[in-house]
């Protein structure tokens, strides 16, 4: 029975309740009661089971299928390998999802002290720095703040990277070849502005994985901060002992 004593919502309250039992309990393809058996289950209304549900639906952990019933949603081969370079793009369409990227800024800039760091430039020098959010099968996955050397992809615009990933463009257009990718991930939790593009609340769990890539030169091509959504990705690296 879910409580109504406290500030927490009825239906955040039991989307907490059926996140763990479908982490704990249930399989990807296992079936969830129907609203009315949910209804009756936990002492609340209809519209909050539904409200719960939906919820659970935006985030990926089930899905519901017209006249059969509401399922856990397949996540099993949903791992991001970290041995490797990472592409958003790449990864999404391996998995069969459909990847969406947003360009929500892009701008050349001087880089500050801190982006001139991470870039190997001196500070002033020029920077592209672009904002993105990355989407799959209309689900925000994570937001990417990106910088760029501008003497590595000079004349580098907006509509470029509308029509093809950075790192295709990086390859096809400026025949650069990445020779190796350093990232750092860390847990942490969602600040307002990231956590409504999203769609989650502020304070929600989330990964920071920052990423320097160089080329064959050990030259620094790119410097990436990403906010990633923790309910929507599980990471592992494989230690390959010499």
């Amino acid at each position: 029975m879910i409580s109504s004593v406290g500030k927490q919502p009825l239906y955040d309250q039991m989307v907490e309740m059926l996140r763990d039992k479908i982490y704990n309990e249930l399989q990807p393809g296992d079936a969830l009661p129907s609203e009315r058996e949910l209804t009756q289950r936990y002492g609340v209304s209809r519209t909050t089971v539904r409200l719960a549900l939906n919820e659970l639906e935006r985030m990926g952990l089930i899905v519901r299928k017209h006249g059969k019933g509401t399922f856990v949603a397949e996540r099993k081969n949903e791992i991001t390998d970290l041995s490797g370079t990472y592409s958003f793009t790449e990864q999404m369409r391996e998995l069969g999802r459909v990847p969406k990227t947003t360009i929500l800024e892009f701008e050349e800039v001087e880089a500050t002290k801190n982006i001139a760091a991470h870039l190997g430039l001196r500070i002033g020098e020029r920077a592209i720095s672009m904002k993105r959010l990355r989407a799959a099968d209309g689900i925000p996955m994570m937001v990417e703040y990106t910088w760029v050397p501008s003497s590595v992809m000079p004349g580098l615009t907006r509509a470029d990277l509308e029509r093809k990933s950075l790192y295709g463009l990086m390859e096809d257009a400026y025949h650069i070849k990445i020779h190796v990718a350093n990232e750092e991930f860390c847990a942490s939790v969602a600040e307002r502005a990231d956590a409504e593009l999203l769609g989650i609340k502020e304070g929600a769990p989330v990964l920071n994985l920052e990423r320097t890539t160089f080329i064959d030169r050990n030259v620094i091509v790119e410097y990436t901060l990403s906010i990633a959504r923790a309910d929507q990705f599980r990471y592992k690296v494989s230690h390959v002992r010499s």
